[in-house]
């Protein structure tokens, strides 16, 4: 579903990725993990299209999205959580997730998007910057579910978020896969979440994967080490 081929990543004449290969198969979740500054959000971004790769390439399934803007990609299959989810702090949780609609045509939130996220339709008539920051993340979420995406981009989700909001968010991630068939791809520094809703474990050193393992095999204190600082 997803395909990233030697992906290279410049700012300026600084290389920050050199030569990433990915593959997320149809309805895989996939947790890219690594300290700050080895990359994870640079890959984020440039599979999203927020910035240009310098060689490499990336597809949607049979789409090559490469050279397309973001909106392109929204439009082709991918929806991107960012880092600090990135709401909008004083328009209504239900306008919210209806900018995520702009590319599907539909005008009206579907109760889909409500049965997976209860508290939003609670508070739907609620600015989202007066929501918790677990509430904001789900409502970041929902907004990206509402575009009909194949690929589910979501960058660092865990962050700043209290422990019991972190497992239902877990919980929620594995249904929303197991419903929709979505791909997902999850950049996280919390081991605990990677090996609750992974099926697939990357580590990002320096701007290139270094280790790769099924969650099933995977060895939690290798991967550790390269998270310590």
């Amino acid at each position: 579903m997803l395909n990233v081929h030697s992906l290279h990543v410049a700012y300026g004449e600084s290389e920050v990725l050199h030569g990433i290969d990915l593959d997320v198969a149809p309805g895989e979740i996939v947790a890219i993990m690594g300290r700050n500054g080895m990359g994870k959000t640079t890959l984020m971004k440039s599979m999203m299209g927020i910035i240009p790769p310098k060689s490499g390439s990336i597809r949607v399934g049979d789409t090559d999205v490469t050279s397309m803007k973001s909106y392109r990609r929204v439009a082709n299959g991918i929806a991107y959580v960012p880092q600090g989810r990135m709401i909008f702090s004083t328009m209504t949780v239900r306008e919210n997730i209806e900018t995520g609609l702009t590319v599907t045509g539909e005008t009206t939130v579907p109760e889909t998007i409500y049965e997976l996220f209860p508290v939003l339709l609670e508070m739907k008539g609620r600015r989202g910057g007066n929501l918790s920051g677990g509430q904001q993340q789900q409502l970041a979420v929902a907004r990206a579910l509402a575009s009909k995406p194949k690929v589910l981009l979501l960058d660092e989700p865990t962050e700043g978020i209290q422990p019991s909001i972190i497992r239902d968010m877990g919980r929620t991630l594995r249904r929303i896969r197991d419903e929709r068939g979505l791909s997902i791809v999850v950049s996280e520094q919390v081991l605990s979440f990677a090996l609750d809703v992974a099926d697939r474990v990357l580590v990002i050193e320096n701007g290139e994967i270094v280790h790769e393992s099924p969650r099933e095999t995977i060895d939690e204190e290798k991967v550790a080490k390269f998270l310590s600082v």
